[in-house]
Order: structure tokens, then sequence, then C-alpha cells
């Protein structure tokens, strides 16, 4: 036990040191304190994007619903999440341009920008808060069950320290401060998930026997649409759209468009995304179907503790600890950019309307970040439901958001009216599905959520439009673009319905079909990379007309 508490205390030294190193000044400009001055480059962005938003639900939720469901996951994290990187290209330039150009560094302000419409602003900084709580509270909730398996320690203790230490160097640093633990964090929790993968195989005599003996007792786990039956091809659909339209609203990710050093930073970062994911997710979903040989009974949230349960069964104190730490540094990289933005959101678009002034310092927004990590402790004290449902919930009412951001950007001509329509309609039709008020027919609530908010938008910028006599919408370019549609088909490929139900042909343990979409995923890859080098030529052919 002394060695294992030896070991994270180490880890949380190294984490608090880096943040004091990293750290900005008091006084510092929101420009530095929320942003890093705009200069983060490839490297560091990548680390503190895929850190930022591999939380606890990919180390915890992740490997929970792999031990319910099986490899069936996989495709949904490692190919959706790998997919949604094309918003980097769509979306990702087009802010990191208004962010540079206006010096905006939030969300709702950039909306304001755009829109040039203080209520609209105010909606959507409303709604990034809504629903980022309750997946800020599942840090906390990941880090209890982890410290509770490892170190005996009460459930709502770990809550608390973890917390604690993410708020001491958040308050201090600034994003230079966060970007920088985020990339020791995102590069420690690769490693420790490839050596948490070694450990479970091994101790059940390798992989491809350990995933034999798995297949013998439950070979659903092993097929489409998993154990439970759940992913269907219609839930699987869903999936894909959810994290397309949703992760790109997350705020905190959202935020990091701003903070990059150029838009090249933003398209290398678009290009290794993909193969990031697909590596990352598939290990903690592998560790909790392997799960099933240590504990073949866990039920519902039960199953979130699989990781840190298995981990302390078949490896010594030191390893153990070292790979508990791989999963609190999943949730404290995602935690404490989830604070920061909040903050930053509190105190440039939400004081500044409730108090008529503007805040020159970024005392508000530090205050914030202790209100917001006291209401994540809040839901953590006795969460209701799985981190899985939690995480989808709260995913599809930031997806509403997708439509006022694309069309603000793209639009030439763009009302406030239409975007609020948009926001409101989609999160009210998002409550009558949960209510269960009105049917999804099949699909995720997202799906039906996102086809009244397209529509609400388009229906009423028409109307709008043409009473104005200005009818005339010009089309986004990349829409013209034939890898756009190559990407398109990439997408349609990857609905294999023929592959529902099957567990064989199997390489290496695993089913092929798993193969199948890493193929799908280098493939997308390389079609991304075409579409930079065209940007490129474009540009360039620009350059020597003029």
């Amino acid at each position: 036990m002394g060695v294992k508490i030896f070991v994270l205390a180490g880890y949380f030294l190294v984490v608090l040191t880096i943040g004091f190193i990293a750290r900005t000044r008091w006084r510092s400009s929101p420009e530095t304190y929320f942003l890093a001055d705009r200069k983060l480059g490839t490297f560091v962005l990548l680390g503190t994007m895929v850190a930022t938003n591999f939380s606890a639900f990919t180390v915890f939720g992740t490997s929970g619903a792999g031990y319910r469901d099986g490899y069936a996951f996989f495709p949904i994290m490692g190919f959706g999440t790998g997919f949604m990187a094309l918003t980097f290209w769509i979306l990702g330039r087009k802010i990191w341009r208004v962010g540079s150009e206006k010096g905006v560094v939030t969300p709702p302000e950039m909306i304001r920008v755009i829109y040039d419409n203080p209520l609209l602003s105010f909606i959507f900084a409303l709604v990034m808060i809504v629903f980022t709580v309750p997946y800020l509270a599942l840090q906390p909730m990941a880090a209890g069950y982890a410290l509770e398996a490892l170190v005996g320690l009460p459930y709502f203790t770990g809550c608390l320290l973890v917390t604690g230490i993410i708020v001491l160097y958040t308050l201090r640093g600034g994003m230079r401060a966060v970007a920088w633990t985020d990339l020791f964090q995102g590069v420690l929790m690769a490693v420790l998930m490839v050596v948490s993968l070694i450990l479970v195989a091994r101790y059940h005599g390798g992989f491809v026997a350990a995933n034999q003996d798995v297949l013998a007792m439950n070979p659903d786990l092993f097929s489409r649409p998993g154990a439970s039956g759940k992913y269907t091809i219609t839930i699987w659909f869903s999936f894909i759209m959810l994290w397309f339209f949703c992760d790109p609203m997350f705020p905190q990710l959202f935020q990091r468009f701003f903070s990059a050093k150029n838009e090249r930073t933003i398209s290398l970062m678009m290009i290794f995304y993909p193969l990031v994911c697909t590596l990352i997710f598939f290990m903690p979903i592998a560790v909790g179907v392997l799960g099933h040989l240590s504990f073949p009974d866990l039920v519902g949230k039960q199953a979130d503790r699989i990781l840190p349960m298995v981990i302390t069964l078949v490896s010594g104190d030191i390893m153990s600890a070292l790979v508990i730490a791989c999963g609190l540094a999943a949730l404290m990289s995602t935690m404490d950019s989830q604070l920061l933005t909040l903050s930053s959101i509190f105190t440039r678009d939400i004081f500044p309307l409730l108090t008529g002034r503007h805040v020159k310092g970024n005392a508000a927004g530090r205050i914030f970040v202790i209100i917001l990590s006291l209401a994540g402790l809040a839901l953590a004290y006795k969460p209701p439901a799985t981190i899985l449902q939690i995480a989808t919930q709260t995913f599809t009412g930031l997806a509403v958001l997708f439509p006022t951001v694309i069309f603000g950007l793209y639009l030439k001509r763009v009302r406030a009216v239409p975007a609020i329509l948009s926001i409101l309609s989609g999160e009210g039709i998002m409550l009558l599905c949960y209510l269960r008020i009105i049917p999804s027919w099949g699909f995720l609530p997202v799906v039906p959520v996102m086809a009244v908010t397209f529509s609400v938008y388009l229906g009423t910028l028409w109307v709008v439009l043409w009473r104005e006599g200005a009818l005339h919408m010009r089309m986004p370019g990349w829409l013209s673009d034939p890898y756009f549609y190559l990407m398109l088909g990439v997408f349609i490929l990857a609905l294999d319905f023929w592959a529902w139900g099957k567990a064989y042909p199997q390489w290496a343990g695993i089913p092929l079909w798993l193969g199948y979409f890493v193929a799908l995923s280098a493939l997308q890859t390389f079609l991304m990379i075409r579409l930079v080098r065209r940007l490129k030529k474009g540009i360039a052919g620009q350059k020597r007309a003029s």
C-alpha cells in the first residue's frame, strides 16, 4: 500500500511542478492566460487536444463499455472519433482565422462577433456551461473509482483530492500550464494503456489465448451489434453523427483552435488525429473485454471500474499504481481544460452581460474555476448513471450548437433569429426524446435533434432573407472539393451492415472486421493529406497570379 501511495504522490508532484514551471503571470492578459498567446505549435497542440478530448470517459467509460458490449464499441470510438477530425478542416481553420483577426478568446465571443447579437452569444454560452458541467463531473467520478480500487481511499475523498490538485495548477498556470501538463499526461496515458493491455494479456496466457478464452465464454463480445445487442446499424450511425457534430463543440476543444500558432498547425493536427484515436481507443476496450476472465459478473455501473480492478489484480503495486495514474492523467487533462475554458466564458461572456461591465483581469475567471469544480463534485457525489450514459446525454446538448457555428462561419448573410430558434428547438426536442414523449425511431436522440436543428436554422434563414429580398446564399468552397465526397464515401463504407452478428473470421485473437476500420482510418488519413496539399497548391497559385 505504501508503494502505491508513493507512486501516486510522485505523479501528482510532477504534474504540479510542470504546471508551476509553465505558469503565467498572475496579472497576465486574457490572451496569455486563456490562449497561451496563440502560439501553440503542432506537437503541443496535438498533445493537448488529444489529452483534452480523451477523458475519464476514454479510460474508464470505454473500458466499461468494452466489458459490457465487447469489441463492437471499438469502431464507434476508434473510427468515429477519428472521423471527426474532418471538422478540424471544416471549422478549425475558420475559427482560428476569426480569432486571430478579431482578437476573439472564447467560442460565445466569436458568435457575438459573427452575428452581432448579445442574446445569441449569451444563449450559446449558457448551453456550453450547462452541458459541460455534467461531463466535468465524470472526471472526479472516475478519480474516485480509481483511487478506491487502488488504495482503498473512500470514493468521494478521491474525488476531492484530484479536483483540488487540478484547481491548484489551473488557477495559477492558465492555458500554458494546462497545455504542457496535458502533453505530459497524454503521453503518459498512451504509454501506460499499452502497458496495461500487455499486463492483462500476459496474465491470461497471451493476447491471442486470452481472447480465445473470452470468445468461448461469450462470442457476442466479438460480433456486431455486441453482447447486449444494442449497437444496431441505426445506433452505430447515431454515434458517428454524435461525435462529428458534438466534439468540436466541446468548449475546451473549440477554444484550442484559437490558441494554434497558424493554420498549418491545425491541418497537421487533423492528419495525425485518426491514427491516435485508433491506437488509444483499442487498448481500454480490449482490457474491458479481457476483464471477463477475472471478473465475469459485473453489471451496469460496476463495469466502469473494470480497469482499476483488473490491473490491481494482475500486477504488482508499482505497475498497478502507474497504470491507474494513466486513468488519472486522462481525466485530469480534460478537467483542467474544461475549468479553464468555462471560466473564460464566464469572464468574457456571462459576467459582462449580467453586470454591464467588462472584467480587465482574470480574478473573476479564477473564482469561477472554483465554483465549477464544486459543481462537478456535487454531481459526482451520487452519480445517476454509467459514464457512457451521462456522456451521451451531455454530448447531444452540445451538438445542437453545430449549425450556428458552421453557417455563421461560411454563409455571407447570417441572422441571429435562425440561430436562436435552432438552438432552442434542438434542446427542446432533446428533452422530449429523453423524457420519451416523442420517439427516436431506433436512433439515438442526436439524429432527430440534429434534423430539427438544421431544418429550423435553414428554414428560418430562408424566410428571413426572402422577406429582405436577399435570398441568394453562397455555398462554402469545400462542398465542391472531390476529396470531401471521397471522405463521405469513407463514412458510407463504415456502415458495414454485412458484418453484423459475425464473430468470425479472426486474426491474432480479434475479429477481422476491426482491421477493416483500421484500414478505413488509414484511407481517411490519406485523403486528408491530399486535401491539405490541394489547399497549399491553391494558395500558391493565387500568390503567383497576384
